[in-house]
């Protein structure tokens, strides 16, 4: 199957390269044309344009930073829409806002594409492992059809509804990472003003009612104040619990506790380009009082 990849950034280069490692026929496509040269130099080919890359392959993946640049690359000049063609699946991978995923799929389908939202949760170290969470909105036979191609990215591909629904679901998921990271973070820095060594925490808990993949990931580069190169970021965090915010919005409903995270993280990424610092630097907010 010939597959297109739109975003070669923190997640969707090692993505890209598990595709062509398992390998797919390739092509790629990112903004900043140097992320390409090296996808390009383990074999893939460089369109020249979204359009290009759409004319040229049988599914579309994009993995971008936010909703705005989803509509760019699929309805802006060149874009993905211009040279999509009937039958056509793109394969959202990003995390965006659910509404506008849904209109996006109408816009889309007036060229008889068809839109699938497939977010994902697991980070760099699943991207790089294909053990990522996949949680898709879409036709459930789009979803089967993808299950097979997909499979050097996941290790579990869960069809949550019609299209929308992936986003929903990881709007939830983020909800519970950007709860769980300052928690972490108030109890690394707890435990340290305690005189408790922090570094052994995630091995103390493991296997027990508090552990988590974030605690043993996170814990561990906040007690040794390891917070580069960044794995992902805080306006990454950020962007999406401002998307779940508006969701409940939306239906009208109470997230308190997604409300307190998303204000602490906000006034983190005000200070000292926060926003551009690894989700573990946040223990930082409570160090210092």
């Amino acid at each position: 199957m010939k597959i297109g990849f739109i975003g070669l950034g923190l997640m969707g280069r090692p993505m890209s390269l598990r595709l062509l490692g398992a390998g797919h026929e390739l092509s790629v496509y990112n903004r900043d044309a140097a992320k390409s040269a090296p996808l390009a130099a383990a074999g893939a080919q460089v369109a020249a344009s979204p359009a290009a890359l759409a004319a040229a392959v049988d599914v579309v993946l994009l993995c971008v930073s936010d909703t705005a640049a989803v509509a760019a690359l699929v309805f802006g000049a060149d874009g993905v829409a211009s040279g999509a063609r009937a039958g056509q699946l793109l394969v959202d991978c990003s995390s965006i806002d659910p509404a506008a995923t849904r209109d996006f799929a109408a816009r889309l389908a007036q060229r008889g594409a068809r839109w699938v939202d497939a977010p994902v949760s697991g980070g760099v170290p699943g991207a790089e492992a294909g053990t990522l969470a996949m949680m898709a909105g879409g036709a459930a036979a789009d979803i089967d059809a993808l299950r097979e191609p997909l499979a050097p990215l996941y290790a579990r591909l869960s069809h949550m509804g019609p299209v929308g629904s992936g986003q929903v679901s990881k709007v939830c998921n983020q909800m519970i990472v950007g709860c769980n990271a300052l928690v972490i973070a108030e109890m690394v820095a707890l435990a340290e003003a305690a005189g408790v060594d922090a570094a052994r925490l995630p091995e103390a808990l493991a296997g027990g009612f508090a552990d988590s993949k974030p605690l043993q990931i996170l814990a561990p580069r906040m007690a040794a104040s390891d917070f580069e190169p960044p794995q992902w970021t805080v306006a990454t965090l950020l962007k999406d619990l401002d998307l779940a915010a508006a969701l409940a919005g939306e239906l009208d409903r109470a997230t308190p506790l997604a409300a307190a995270a998303r204000q602490l993280m906000r006034i983190f990424a005000s200070r000292d380009a926060g926003a551009r610092r690894d989700p573990s630097a946040l223990v930082e907010l409570y160090r210092r009082g």
